[in-house]
Parts: structure tokens; C-alpha cells; sequence
């Protein structure tokens, strides 16, 4: 038969040829796509386990975290008076909770100036010292003058005054500071102002030119004090002088007299220094009263001089406390007759006095040149950082720009005292120093509009002080968010759902991984089809390893929960989990203290000084007993002898403080601090030193602070708030006082690592922290020693509980060089090598590719070659025939 397909030449069809034959050859690809094809599913497939044993490690995340075992909840009764957490340390308890007053902030104003870019004073260099702390004794007001004449006879109208923006109730009875303080203290719930009347006291020198006084036979003399006769005298033949008023003072009957009315005296009228006060506030009148007819001669007009009568009233002031700190509005339509001026007005008054808090690092705010106006000392004062804000406020008046400098702490301790001194030994500037200097024990440059007070709650009869809105010190474990003032109550209750709801989120992860692995790796006998990973042992085997993990029994709990059966969770027949959940809330209600070994990794010790910090893969649960052989100390500087009653601090004094150094040195462990000039007792030295250093930033944010103390001894410590090897202070002098004025020759003393043993094997010391050795069965147990003496410490105790081995377990099958990533690994691997092969193949498939085509071309090229030869021939035998015939 022969070839009718038309070809190049021939008519021969190369192309279909080698299409068919080429299809032929390729029939090999399919197969490397179809081993392909698998080992990429069962790649996928293992993905797909992966993931689930991520996901079922996450749900284990709740149940491995101990914190889930000890959470409670906070509800409060009244939100708008407070809210409240519940944290570690917390137990469970119902509290009743009065808040009377919230925490705040002081702040500051200075008085008001007419530019905000003018330079104040010289434009020298000068230096701000922030000193924090609290203010004792006296009061925060207004000291009003003593009432006038006009007041004591007519009294005070009412409206003539109103404190805060309300109306004090008076009237024309209202004559003596003491009527007037009462008063005031009846709107006192109203204007947050109570008052105090003073004292009113006869002049003097009242009785220095008292003469003899005598009478005529139809008149009469008496004196009184407050309406308490003195002495009195009636007819001729007698003469009353100043020593029958002091035998009058003398008797019995007299003083009670005065007494009763609250009238004290002091000196005698034989002296001339005879002075009566009313302590009540009441008004004091003195006076001569002469009777019948005929008049007398001397007395207080002086001897021989005629007498008709006298009379001398004084009068007393009141003072003005204002409650919270705040200035006191005075207004009204006549203040002066209260003996107040009208507008804001307070400052602290009666001996106050101001205490440095050591807790609260001290600032120094330097002023170069061109920031001497209200602008740079407001940038400067903000650029420092030292706990102060500072911004500028406009009231629209002639003068409107005033700082304001506002505390960014609260509470009664943050008071704040600041200090203007000069730089290089120079005195301060007086402008500086008269419009920022502020001692609230002194003078007071700035006025406080804002106090800075504490927080105050009564909890179940217990009275208790904050110096913050978030109070964490009333109920251990609790913390309180204040947010306004009133009564209510908090209930501490045990977070069991918590718990519940960790279990179960576990349960459900377990199931998803056990339908997964099931899935991907068993025989569906319904659709008679086998999972992708049917017969792969390393799928198997992470499902019967956590089989095998959840069955087991927890070690080193010694309590009553061991097994996931005894809280309700078993094995069902298709290998899922299951909770009973009656079981499961009888066992968390029961045993909540011992249900969190049951899940996460627990440790606890006996000592209540001794914490248990993080344990380690390599521990193995048990009990181990602890033994201190040295505790930790810190590097301390203590004075050679116990320091005077007061010590004095120079101006410009700076010490070169290195604290916590290191080998080879840091030069920022190495720092000049600048200490406030001033006496200094004992105690306030010590707070003093400690905030001038924890104020300095470098320090503080390398986490290096002191301590100080004096001691019973009366001796000065300084010490690093550090402990171990580390720790480390000393002191040097740069300017000023020397600090041998305090410490004497003292060396410092550098601190040491605690010593000791961890299962009765040397443990690692590393400042208060002991860490088990490794490879000892405590390997990994870290805590810290916080106190107590050397010496055998009772035991700490550890426990895997199942949320711990099983994230352990779960880390092994997909973490590096895991079961499941070696398995995949290993299939890419093989993956690679196949898609290598058909690479090579389809290689190969071109060159016999090539081969054919150069063979059939060359066929096709012979078989055109013989058809032309052909036709030629039959041409010549065809002319041949026809020149025969």
C-alpha cells in the first residue's frame, strides 16, 4: 500500500509519524506524574496533621499557664465608684468599701506675667531642684485680719460674703470671729471651707499706766473683762490699785469666772504687762463702768485723772481651711467686714512643714542662657523629664501668662519643693528665684490650685491610704480602679469557667487532631477508600504517643487529682474525648488549689521567703529541699560614725557617684550628682541622698538605684538597690560638702551571690536568684531568696501536670527535627529526586526527538530522490516507444 499523505517533498507525513511515535516514547511521563501527584498529597496531607497539632498546641497554652488556675473575678456593685481586678495572690471574699477622697496631683502657678518670650532677671545661668514628698502640720488657706470696729458693734450684713461661689449666712448679730467661724462651717459641706477664729487679746500694754483709783462717797468703780467683774469699789476712805487687781486675779472665784468665759490672762497689772485673751474667738471688751454720782479719778485713764468710764473692745480674725487643697474663692458684696479681701486666695499657713519622700527621685532642671523666659522654663523644665509638666496658661488680664507646673505623680507625697540656685558657686538669680522658688514650709513663690492628696477608703472598718487611683495595696492580689468618691461593695470570686472553659477548648482541639489524623491515615469502610497517609508510621505513632500521654498519671502532685478521668474527661470508643461536665465542675469547685498541677507545670516552696521562679525542660518532678549557705548582699557604703543631730549640705555641692560597675568599666555607671543645699536631720539627709541619685536618668534607665538608711546606731548607709557579685558603690567629692563629712574613712563594701543548694546539690547564684545545676534532677528549677537566715529552708516542690508534657509533646512532632518535619523532609526529598527523573526524561524525549526527525527528513528527501528518478525514467521509456512505432 503506499503512502498517500502529502509530505515536504515525498508526501510523506513526518510530522504524525513522530507525533505517534513520540507518544509512544512519553508514555513513561505518566507515571512519574502520577508518583508525583502522591507524594505531594501525602506532603499536603501531613501539612494538614501539622497544623492541627499547632492548633491543638495552642488550645494547651490556657490549661499550661498556672495563672488560669488561680484567676478570680472582681465584680463590683457600683462601677461609677470603682472597678476591680483580681490577679495572682488574690482569694476569693466579699468587701464592703467606702471611698472618701480620690488621689490627685499638686500643681502650681506662678503669678501672671506680660510676655511669654520676655527674659526674666539677668538671663544667668541657673539651676531648678525638684524635690518631692509631703507637707505636715498647719494648714492650707487664707489668714483673714481681725474684725473691725464697725463689724463688733453692727455685725455683718447678710451677703457680704460668700466663699467658693456660696452665700455665708450672717447678720447683724454676727460681731465676733467666733460667730462668723461658726458660720462659715455651716455651709462647710457645701464650700469645702472650714474656718477657725483666733484669739482676741487686750493691747499689751493696756494696764502699764493703771493708776490708783478712787471714789466719792456717792460713787462706784468695778472693772470687768468679758463681763467678769475684776474688782469693784464703792465710797471714800479707800484707794483701788493695781495690787488689789492682781490679789482679785489670784482668788479662786475670779479666774473660774474667766474661765467659764474662756478668758485666759498673762502677766500682772503691778508689771504693767496685764493682758486678757478670749481663746474662743470672741470679741474682748475691757472696760471701767462708774456708777452713782460724784465720777472717780484714775484707773486706765492714769492717776488723778477723772474717770467717767472706759471701754476697749478687741477683736479676732478668722482663718480660712480649705478642704482640698484648693484656692478659696472669697467674694461677696463687703469681704472686709469678714476681715477677707475678694478673689482666689490661699497658701500654707500655722508652721507647716516639708518632708522629702527618698522613694521619689529628685530633678534638676538646668536654664542656659535664652531660656530664662516663661517659654524656655516651661520647654526646659519638660525636655528634663523629672516627673514635673509644665505648660502656660492665659487668664486674659493685663498680666495673662502664667506657668502652671503640675506633679505627674499623686498622692499626699508628691508635694513638690523647688530649690533656685546659681551655677559655678554664684548666687541665684532673685527673679528666677522669686517667681519659681516654692517651700511649702517658706516662702512661697507659686500658688497651689491643685493639693496633691491621697486617696482614702474604708474597707470592712479598716481605714486605708493611697497615693494613687489605682489602689493594689488593699487586698493582696486585688487591684481597684478608683473613679469616684461614695460607698459600695466588691466580691472576689474563684474565675471557674475559666478553667471549664480551658478544658473544653482542649477537648475540642484533641478531637479536630484525632479526626484529622483518622482521616488522613485510616480506611473509610463506607466509601471503601483509604486515607492518603494509610499505613504512615509516624502519623500513628504521634496519635498512640498522645493516647498514651493523656492516660497517664501526673507525678509529684501529692494530692487527690492525678489522672484527666477523676475531673471528667475519657477516652470514647472512636479514640475522641469526651467531658463530663457535672464531673468536671464538682472537681474544680472541690479541688480548685490542686487542679492547675493536674495541667500546667506547678511550683511552690514552703518558705514564704523564698519565691519559685520558672522551672526548665530537664526538670523532673519531685520534691527537693533547699539549703541557704550564704544570702545575697548588696554593695554598701556606711558611715564610720553615727551623724550629728543636723548636717549641713553646702551650695553647690556635687559628688561623683559610681554605682554598679562593671569590668571592664562603664563609663555610665560612673555620674555627677547635684544634692539640694540645706540642714538636713538624719532622716531627711538619707531621703535626700537617695532621690538626688535615682533622679539622675542615666542611672534610672539602666535600672541602677540606691537604698539609704540610718541606722539604730545612728550611722548613714547608701547602698546599691542590687544584690550579688555586681553590686557595687563608691563616692567621691567634686564640689562642696565632702562626703567624708557623712561616712567619715568608710571603705565601701561590694555585694555577694547567694549560696546554697537545690535538692542537696550546689545550686548556681546569681544576686537573689539560685538555679538548680544542671543535670542534677532539679535541673532547670530557678528561685529567688528574699530574705531570711542560712540554713536548711524547707523543700520546693514541682509537677508536669498534662497540659505541660503534652505541649512538650506536640513541640516534638513539629519543631525542628521533629517526627513530622524529618517525615515531610523526607517526602520533598523523594519529590525532588521524581521531578529530577522526568526532568531527565523529557531531557532525553527531545534527543530522540531530534533523531527521528533527522531520520524520517532523510527518508523523505531518499524518497523524493527515487520519485523524480522515476518519473524521468517513465518519460524516457515513454519517448522511446514513441520513436520505435
Amino acid at each position: 500500500m503506499g503512502i498517500s499523505s502529502t509530505g515536504i517533498g515525498s508526501g510523506l507525513d513526518v510530522d504524525g509519524i513522530i507525533s505517534k511515535l513520540m507518544q509512544a516514547e512519553a508514555a513513561p511521563l505518566a507515571n512519574f506524574d502520577k508518583k508525583a501527584g502522591a507524594l505531594q498529597q501525602r506532603v499536603a496531607a501531613l501539612g494538614k496533621v501539622s497544623a492541627a497539632v499547632g492548633a491543638f498546641q495552642g488550645a494547651l497554652t490556657t490549661l499550661n499557664s498556672p495563672s488560669t488556675f488561680s484567676a478570680l473575678n472582681a465584680s463590683s456593685g457600683n462601677k461609677d465608684i470603682l472597678g476591680g481586678t483580681a490577679g495572682a495572690g488574690a482569694v476569693a471574699g466579699k468587701y464592703k468599701i467606702n471611698v472618701s477622697q480620690m488621689a490627685s496631683a499638686q500643681s502650681l502657678t506662678t503669678a501672671g506675667r506680660a510676655s511669654m518670650s520676655a527674659t526674666i532677671g539677668s538671663g544667668a545661668k541657673t539651676t531648678l531642684t525638684f524635690q518631692f514628698g509631703s507637707i505636715s502640720g498647719g494648714s492650707f488657706g487664707v489668714a483673714g485680719g481681725a474684725l473691725g470696729a464697725s463689724t463688733a458693734t453692727g455685725g455683718i450684713s447678710n451677703g457680704s460674703l460668700t466663699l467658693n461661689g456660696t452665700a455665708i449666712t450672717t447678720s447683724g448679730t454676727t460681731r465676733s470671729a467666733a460667730q462668723l467661724a461658726e458660720a462659715i462651717n455651716a455651709k462647710s459641706d457645701t464650700t469645702g471651707v472650714t474656718a477657725k477664729a483666733g484669739t482676741a487679746s487686750s493691747a499689751a500694754n493696756l494696764f502699764a499706766g493703771f493708776g490708783s483709783v478712787t471714789t466719792t462717797a456717792t460713787s462706784s468703780y468695778a472693772l470687768t473683762v468679758g463681763g467678769v467683774q475684776i474688782v469693784s469699789q464703792a465710797g471714800t476712805g479707800t484707794s483701788l490699785g493695781k495690787a488689789q487687781i492682781d490679789t482679785a486675779l489670784a482668788d479662786g472665784t475670779v479666774s473660774a469666772a474667766l474661765s467659764a468665759a474662756n478668758i485666759t490672762f498673762t502677766g500682772t497689772a503691778a508689771a504693767g504687762t496685764l493682758q486678757f485673751t478670749a481663746a474662743d474667738g470672741s470679741n474682748l471688751t475691757v472696760a471701767e463702768v462708774i456708777g452713782g454720782s460724784g465720777g472717780a479719778t484714775g484707773g486706765l485713764k492714769g492717776t488723778g485723772v477723772a474717770n467717767t468710764g472706759t471701754s476697749a473692745t478687741t477683736t479676732a480674725s478668722v482663718t480660712l481651711n480649705s478642704k482640698d487643697g484648693n484656692q478659696i474663692l472669697v467674694g461677696g458684696t463687703n469681704p472686709a467686714a469678714a476681715g477677707l479681701s475678694a478673689g482666689p486666695a490661699g497658701s500654707y499657713l500655722g508652721g507647716a512643714a516639708f518632708s522629702q519622700d527618698g522613694a521619689q527621685a529628685s530633678g534638676t532642671v538646668t536654664l542656659d542662657a535664652g531660656d530664662q523666659s516663661l517659654q524656655g522654663i516651661r520647654d526646659a523644665i519638660n525636655k528634663a523629664n523629672i516627673g514635673v509638666t509644665a505648660t502656660i496658661v492665659s487668664d486674659g488680664g493685663a498680666n495673662p501668662y502664667h506657668l502652671v507646673l503640675t506633679s505627674n505623680a499623686t498622692g499626699a507625697k508628691s508635694s513638690m519643693k523647688i530649690s533656685v540656685d546659681g551655677v559655678d558657686g554664684q548666687p541665684a538669680d532673685p527673679a528666677i528665684a522669686a517667681l519659681l522658688g516654692h517651700d511649702p514650709g517658706g516662702v512661697q513663690g507659686l500658688t497651689q490650685t491643685s493639693a496633691a492628696q491621697d486617696t482614702l477608703l474604708n474597707m470592712n472598718g479598716i481605714d486605708i491610704r493611697s497615693s494613687s487611683t489605682t489602689v493594689t495595696e488593699a487586698v493582696q492580689g486585688v487591684s481597684l480602679d478608683i473613679k469616684g468618691t461614695g460607698s459600695t461593695t466588691l466580691d472576689v470570686t474563684r474565675d471557674t469557667a475559666a478553667v471549664s472553659t480551658a478544658v473544653n477548648n482542649f477537648v475540642k482541639a484533641y478531637n479536630e487532631l484525632n479526626k484529622t489524623i483518622s482521616s488522613l491515615a485510616g480506611y473509610n469502610a463506607e466509601t471503601k477508600t483509604a486515607g492518603v497517609l494509610q499505613g504512615d508510621a509516624s502519623v500513628r505513632s504521634i496519635q498512640s504517643q498522645l493516647r498514651r500521654q493523656l492516660g497517664a498519671s501526673v507525678e509529684g502532685l501529692g494530692g487527690k487529682l492525678t489522672t484527666l478521668s477523676q475531673v471528667g474527661i475519657t477516652f470514647q470508643k472512636d479514640g475522641s474525648l469526651a467531658v463530663d461536665s457535672t464531673k468536671l465542675n464538682k472537681a474544680v469547685t472541690e479541688n480548685f488549689a490542686e487542679i492547675g498541677g493536674l495541667f500546667a507545670a506547678m511550683g511552690s516552696a514552703t518558705d514564704g521567703q523564698i519565691k519559685f521562679d520558672k522551672s526548665g525542660a530537664a526538670t523532673k518532678p519531685g520534691t527537693y529541699g533547699v539549703n541557704i549557705t550564704s544570702l545575697a548582699t548588696q554593695g554598701t557604703l556606711t558611715g564610720a560614725a553615727p551623724l550629728p543631730g543636723s548636717t549641713t549640705i553646702a551650695s553647690n555641692t556635687t559628688w561623683r557617684v559610681t554605682l554598679n560597675q562593671t569590668d571592664p568599666v562603664t563609663e555610665t555607671k560612673i555620674q555627677e550628682i547635684k544634692l539640694a543645699a540645706g540642714t538636713y536631720t538624719s532622716a531627711q539627709l538619707a531621703s535626700m541622698l537617695r532621690a538626688a541619685i535615682n533622679g539622675n536618668t542615666t542611672f534610672a534607665g539602666a535600672g541602677d538605684t540606691v537604698e539609704t538608711k540610718v541606722g539604730d546606731d545612728g550611722r548613714l548607709s547608701i547602698s546599691s538597690s542590687k544584690f550579688g557579685e555586681l553590686s557595687n558603690i563608691a563616692i567621691a567629692a567634686v564640689s562642696g560638702t565632702d562626703p567624708s563629712v557623712l561616712f567619715g574613712a568608710a571603705a565601701p563594701v561590694k555585694g555577694t551571690n547567694v549560696e546554697g543548694t537545690i535538692g542537696g546539690v550546689a545550686a548556681i547564684g546569681n544576686g537573689q536568684t539560685l538555679t538548680a545545676a544542671a543535670g542534677s534532677p532539679a535541673d532547670g528549677i530557678q528561685l529567688s531568696i528574699t530574705g531570711g537566715l542560712p540554713g536548711e529552708r524547707g523543700t520546693v516542690s514541682f509537677s508536669k501536670g498534662f497540659a505541660f508534657e503534652l505541649t512538650n509533646l506536640a513541640t516534638s512532632f513539629t519543631g525542628k527535627d521533629s517526627l513530622l518535619n524529618s517525615k515531610t523532609d523526607g517526602l520533598n526529598v523523594t519529590l525532588k529526586s521524581v521531578t529530577s527523573a522526568r526532568e531527565r526524561f523529557e531531557s532525553r524525549l527531545e534527543t530522540i526527538e531530534k533523531r527521528y526527525r533527522a531520520q524520517f527528513t532523510a527518508l523523505d528527501t531518499a524518497l523524493m530522490s527515487m520519485q523524480s528518478t522515476s518519473a524521468y525514467l517513465t518519460q524516457q521509456l515513454a519517448a522511446l516507444t514513441a520513436n520505435a512505432g
